[in-house]
């Protein structure tokens, strides 16, 4: 269960945003709230913190603009996207900018609370790992105690979504992975998330592989194949 947590509140909306923050006050949480699109970002490096909620439609910079730039930046935070924009196709624009959950508003507060949870918990499942190093090729390396992935000596940069996935792909390299197994993995436990996301997830995880030499295919009907570079 997770008892603490540092959340990034970038929502612009005074009475939302005040209401958010007393009730993650009162659960022990640390919040900070930033209302300008300007500065959601600079916040973001400052304080790394443990999750950003972020609204869309923000003063001075749009929330998918911060999102993208943060990603290329390397900035692996997950983030749940909290907007009125709730069609299927933001949807998928949302998770394709780097988005790990997306809450239409309006939305209750117990969900809003159980999803920020799930997903701080999932990053931090990902990032303590007990073990030793599970899988070392030429080029890329996973190393269960420190959860990273390495290429070429230097640590990769993942969002959570990405490094679950990758993980799942390394414990059986050359082997073909099904869609539904790896979407399970994934996005353990979120039924309403659409099974295409995962595409998306490959998708993103697949350009950060090209400097590594490792392939991510798509096997029709079958799911995922990694092949690693010799």
């Amino acid at each position: 269960m997770v008892t603490s947590m540092n959340l990034l509140l970038v929502e612009d909306d005074t009475a939302l945003h005040t209401s958010l923050l007393r009730t993650f006050t009162r659960l022990g949480w640390r919040v900070e709230v930033c209302s300008d699109g300007r500065l959601a970002l600079p916040r973001w490096r400052v304080l790394k913190p443990d999750v950003v909620l972020l609204d869309l439609s923000l003063p001075g910079r749009d929330g998918l603009q911060i999102l993208q730039q943060a990603r290329d930046e390397g900035l692996s935070t997950p983030v749940l996207i909290i907007t009125a924009r709730g069609t299927v196709g933001d949807r998928v624009v949302g998770l394709n900018a780097g988005a790990d959950d997306y809450l239409a508003k309006p939305f209750d507060l117990d969900e809003l609370e159980a999803r920020l949870r799930a997903l701080h918990r999932r990053h931090a499942e990902i990032y303590t790992e007990s073990g030793s190093k599970a899988f070392e090729s030429s080029a890329i390396s996973y190393d269960k105690e420190s959860g990273t992935v390495s290429y070429a000596g230097h640590v990769m940069e993942l969002a959570p979504r990405e490094l679950a996935l990758l993980k799942a792909l390394l414990a059986r390299p050359g082997y073909a992975v099904s869609k539904e197994r790896l979407f399970d993995l994934v996005f353990p436990g979120q039924a309403e998330v659409q099974f295409e996301a995962i595409e998306v997830v490959a998708y993103r995880l697949r350009k950060k592989l090209l400097p590594t030499g490792a392939k991510l295919t798509t096997l029709r009907g079958l799911g995922y194949l990694l092949q690693l570079a010799a």
